[in-house]
């Protein structure tokens, strides 16, 4: 009976690639067949359904959909206000004087990706905003379709693994509660990754280890940004060599690179070092994009009207998305699947490079049927628990994890935000231009990746608390109450009673 699950999943897989339907519908709509047969085999009790409105509630009180829905907002905001443009030709014509006319439109493109990918919220809206910004500048400077198309993709997967981006919020949060299960399996199991002392990640963790592999690789994404831009020739770069001065910078082009970048980066740094949360820097973001967009004159009542029906689309579809994933994680587990995978990672117990090696194969073919939110909530339930079972650093999984996704999101002909990127051009390149100008980034993407995976130090240069935790089990009663202690930030120092003032 534990492999009706696994059949289930692939019919799940099967139908998303095959009909184009909702990924929600298809789940509720497999959930539901797997339930009614599983009751008429007897395969489990009927009574294992009945927790289902518990665990639905359980998850929409998660402080963390909070989050979500802000980032929806701010990606909204982000879509309808002049500000990215502004950013763009900013960054473009300071750039011009320090790499040159030929690289300034390149280089200025990532830059409004990486600035702007985390905040965005998903690779979906990061990709529409580059596209029409940076990428319809690219297409009226004459850039060849292949060449921006495959820029677009790549500065809009920034996102997945530059903090704190709601793809990484998510899989922090995927994270602590499969390293609370694999901890949890291992000590059932006796296996010799059951330690008494280890601390359960939370996304802070996450967020740490992310950072070192998302600084390397955006480095070396830029360097190979600058060199194929040397190499080009066509009417951009024609533009480039003639032009020998850059133009000045406007007064708004100014105010948009003093304040934007610096107000991006303080929050940036502040979600990362954990000073404050996640949902504390989206709501930030969002109220000065409101602020800025009435100022500007540009929130007109008719954008705000597009800005949160767009917003609300985006939420209901995630929240949809959620119950969806919820509800069939528990008819595979009804099903024991999660213990029949459990048993094949066992096997794999001598080997822990191996089992992580076989898990992040499957996520990387997941990402070419599924998007990030989609792995996030129906794919990593099922195969990270046993692999963290077997594996004592569950940060440096989560930051491979985040890696592969970016690669499966970039990797032809089916790579999600590649596919999307292709869609916004016309007309569309051909496949094989469009492969060929991605290679040299997914050259670097795979070198990143084999480095992380030779040397995990690299994941636990900048993290800030402790793998272990002295004097404490995690057993029993006391998990659920670790896994939220260990799921907030650190608490700042209590200020005086004196100095005190009122929240």
């Amino acid at each position: 009976m534990n492999a009706i699950g696994l059949l289930l999943l692939v019919l799940a897989l099967v139908l998303m690639m095959t009909t184009g339907w909702a990924t929600y519908a298809v789940l509720l709509g497999v959930s539901t067949l797997g339930a009614v047969a599983g009751l008429a085999l007897g395969a489990f009790d009927g009574a294992v359904l009945r927790s289902l409105p518990e665990r639905v509630v359980g998850l929409l009180e998660h402080d963390l959909l909070q989050a979500l829905v802000l980032y929806a907002v701010v990606g909204a905001l982000l879509n309808h206000l002049a500000l990215v443009n502004g950013l763009y030709s900013g960054l473009r014509k300071v750039l011009a004087r320090v790499v040159g006319q030929r690289a300034a439109p390149d280089m200025a493109g990532l830059g409004v990706g990486m600035l702007m990918a985390p905040m965005n919220g998903s690779v979906g809206a990061s990709l529409v905003t580059l596209s029409h910004t940076a990428g319809q500048a690219w297409a009226h400077e004459g850039m060849p379709p292949a060449r921006r198309t495959a820029l677009v993709a790549v500065a809009s997967t920034l996102g997945i693994i530059v903090p704190p981006s709601l793809v990484l919020l998510l899989l922090g949060d995927a994270m602590l509660r499969a390293h609370t299960e694999g901890l949890t399996l291992a000590t059932q199991l006796g296996l010799a990754s059951a330690h008494a002392g280890t601390r359960i990640i939370n996304t802070q963790d996450v967020l740490q280890a992310a950072l070192a592999p998302g600084a390397l690789l955006l480095v070396l994404w830029m360097g190979v940004t600058w060199w194929l831009a040397q190499r080009r020739t066509g009417r951009i770069a024609d533009q480039g060599a003639v032009s020998s001065a850059p133009a000045p910078l406007t007064r708004s082009e100014r105010w948009t690179l003093g304040v934007v970048p610096t107000l991006i980066v303080a929050l940036l740094a502040l979600v990362t070092t954990g000073r404050v949360r996640a949902v504390e820097a989206a709501a930030t973001a969002g109220v000065l994009l409101l602020v800025w967009g009435v100022a500007s004159r540009q929130l007109t009542l008719r954008r705000l009207a597009q800005v949160l029906d767009d917003a609300m689309a985006l939420t209901g579809a995630l929240f949809a998305l959620l119950v969806a994933a919820v509800t069939f994680s528990l008819v595979l587990r009804a099903y024991g699947t999660d213990v029949l995978v459990a048993e094949w990672m066992r096997a794999l117990q001598g080997q822990p490079l191996l089992a992580m090696g076989v898990v992040l194969a499957v996520l990387l073919g997941s990402a070419f049927v599924l998007d990030a939110f989609e792995l996030i909530f129906l794919i990593i339930p099922i195969v990270m628990p046993p692999l963290l079972a077997l594996v004592d650093d569950a940060a440096w999984v989560a930051a491979l994890t985040l890696l592969v996704l970016q690669a499966g999101f970039l990797l032809p002909p089916l790579g999600y935000a590649l596919v999307l990127s292709r869609a916004q051009v016309a007309p569309r390149p051909a496949m094989g231009a469009l492969a060929r100008a991605l290679a040299p980034y997914l050259l670097c993407l795979a070198g990143v990746i084999a480095l992380v995976m030779a040397v995990p130090a690299t994941t636990q240069w900048l993290r800030s608390t402790p793998a272990t935790l002295p004097e404490m089990s995690i057993q029993g009663d006391d998990l659920d109450a670790l896994m939220r202690e260990m799921s907030q930030p650190e608490a700042p120092a209590p200020v005086p009673a004196a100095s005190a003032t009122p929240p």
